[in-house]
Order: C-alpha cells, then structure tokens, then sequence
C-alpha cells in the first residue's frame, strides 16, 4: 500500500490542483466535461490501510492501481 506521501506526489504530477491546507491537504481535479474529483490526504506519512486506499481509487481519484503507480 502506498504511503501519504506517495498519495500527495501522485496528484501533483497527475495535474490536480491543492485548493485548501488546513489539517489535511485537499485536491481537485477537473474533467472536461464540468465535473470535478476531489480527495483529502492526511499529512501523516504512514502507509495508507489497505481498505482506505481501496476507496480512494475508486471513488476519489477514479483511477486503477497500475496508472497511480505509473503516475507516482
């Protein structure tokens, strides 16, 4: 499982945009057709549980494992 981290690199070189820094980092990312992602990553640096990162690719950042590893 990837780390906080790893998560945070990802979207930044996938083009996402920080909007807020509070306790948490929070991203969005607009798509063309007026719909936008967004996620909330923790600046912890622990590794992400494993049912946790599960839900952030899929309904999140809306990607496969294999295109965040390639990204990351």
């Amino acid at each position: 499982m990837p780390n906080w981290r790893e998560l945070r690199r990802f979207c930044e070189k996938d083009g996402w945009e920080l909007y807020k820094s509070t306790d948490h980092y929070y991203y969005r990312k607009y798509i063309s057709n007026g719909i936008f992602k967004k996620t909330r990553i923790s600046r912890g640096s622990k590794e992400i549980p494993k049912f946790v990162w599960k839900n952030i690719l899929k309904k999140q950042l809306q990607v496969t494992q294999e295109y965040f590893n390639r990204i990351k």
